[in-house]
């Protein structure tokens, strides 16, 4: 059951401390985003908004210490149980000079809108900034999400492209 369906429901009451806490937590961070989707200047708030909660239900369901992999396909199952359109492992040529030198993956494209990107460390790292602005640039998409699987729970960042070529 969704923290969400447990609010409405009632179902919180039975909950243990642990989960209370859990429970407290996801309710905070709920409100505080509804108050962000709110914003004028956001990009996409709504699927935004959307995509961070699947993926808090596969951080409460799976906890730290996973592949990358692991928690990829996890969301994969629950952006499906929630019927959002996305694409897994979405293919990128890297080109110089019209010719390809490389080639990439992004994690997720979620509605042709979306890039998200997921890690599993600590901290977000200058090349996992660095790297989702690249996604951003090739794709001309206006939005990415870097979301990372920690120790400490789940953490996210929203990257905007800033000049994207109309």
């Amino acid at each position: 059951m969704c923290w969400l369906d447990l609010f409405y429901n009632k179902e919180y009451l039975k909950l243990n401390s642990s989960e209370v806490r859990t429970f407290t937590k996801l309710r905070t961070i709920h409100y505080k985003m509804k108050a962000l989707v709110k914003r004028d200047d956001l990009v996409y708030p709504e699927l935004s908004y959307e995509i961070i909660g699947c993926a808090y239900e596969v951080w409460d369901e799976l906890g730290s210490g996973h592949l990358e992999k692991i928690y990829q396909k996890s969301l994969a199952i629950v952006l499906r149980t929630k019927n959002k359109k996305f694409q897994e492992q979405v293919y990128y040529p890297l080109k110089f000079r019209n010719e390809i030198v490389g080639k990439g993956f992004l994690d997720f494209l979620i509605d042709d809108k979306i890039i998200v990107e997921l890690k599993k460390d600590g901290n977000f790292s200058k090349s996992n900034i660095e790297q989702v602005l690249n996604y951003l640039k090739l794709s001309n998409l206006k939005l990415a999400i870097l979301i990372n699987f920690t120790k400490e729970g789940l953490k996210f960042k929203r990257i905007v492209n800033i000049n994207p070529v109309s």
